[in-house]
């Protein structure tokens, strides 16, 4: 991309959320296939998401967010912590398989703390069933 189109692209004003999710899994270097396997999703599903046909939920928007790395509400809005522009010199392969395990561990965290706030919800209601017995 030249550098005109590279300013433009994640401009909140003319792109869709389908337009930043594209955006931001392509800067990340991942191909559809692989967001939508570490999202745990099918490929249509994640098409679907960047054609602007469907929306995520919130739990896979915030996993999405950890994996590419950017902000929950620039993926909804435009505004906020987008992609970041590479300098001059690239990341080392080192380097970017250490962000690549974290934004894999920020993304099993994530939805980890979704499980977790329904299994509370679900102890709470039998608690509550319990005591009323």
């Amino acid at each position: 991309m030249n550098a005109e189109i590279t300013e433009t692209w994640f401009d909140p004003d003319a792109t869709t959320f389908g337009d930043r999710v594209a955006g931001a899994r392509e800067h990340a270097g991942m191909s559809q296939s692989d967001l939508a396997q570490r999202l745990g999703v099918k490929l249509k599903t994640l098409k679907a998401w960047e054609d602007d046909q469907s929306e995520p939920r919130a739990n896979k928007l915030s996993m999405m967010a950890g994996l590419l790395n950017v902000s929950f509400r620039w993926l909804i809005t435009g505004e906020g912590e987008g992609p970041i522009a590479r300098g001059a010199g690239e990341l080392s392969q080192d380097v970017a398989g250490i962000l690549t395990e974290i934004r894999d561990i920020r993304a099993q965290l994530s939805l980890s703390v979704g499980r977790l706030g329904l299994l509370e919800k679900n102890l709470r209601k039998k608690l509550k069933e319990e005591a009323v017995d």
